[in-house]
């Protein structure tokens, strides 16, 4: 499995080149569409499910990612879901086949956010800290002012 494998998920928009042998002939063959499951993560045997509608029927196919005769696969555009399986996808027609497009379409841009946001956590490790300890003095306040509230009471009731 190729680093591009790795990064598909349910929701995505994928073309995949697969090698088709017919007769003695070898050629490519192109199937363009949406992801609605994969399965067993990284694992040697994972697969993933694309449907697309061919001539107005519903097509899937099964994709084992670590096949030598998948010659490639592309991530057009990343959409929004909610799932980790898409199957109530295939109830669906017409426009409601559509799932939401996310902000960040891009592959590239998916790892230079990743990137990132570890920069940025980098950054605010620091700061959690000094929150932390904030926290830590607010909290002795608090206690502080309770105690000096039981010592009022209780001195209150001795009288």
């Amino acid at each position: 499995m190729g680093k591009i494998a790795q990064g598909i998920k349910a929701g995505d928009t994928v073309q995949v080149k697969r090698k088709v042998i017919e007769g003695g002939k070898e050629r490519l063959q192109i199937i363009e569409g949406i992801v609605i499951a994969r399965k067993h993560k990284n694992e040697p045997g994972a697969t993933i499910t694309v449907r697309k509608i061919a001539s107005g029927v519903g097509v899937e196919f099964i994709f084992p990612l670590g096949s030598p005769l998948i010659e490639s696969i592309e991530i057009l555009k990343r959409s929004k879901v909610r799932r980790a399986k898409l199957y109530y996808m295939r109830k669906r027609s017409g426009m409601t086949l559509e799932v939401k497009a996310r902000e960040n379409a891009g592959v590239t841009e998916d790892l230079k956010a990743a990137e990132a946001d570890k920069k940025v956590k980098e950054v605010k490790k620091p700061k959690k800290e000094e929150e932390e300890k904030a926290g830590r003095f607010k909290n002795e306040q608090l206690k502080k002012q309770k105690s000096k509230k039981k010592d009022k009471k209780q001195k209150g009731g001795n009288k």
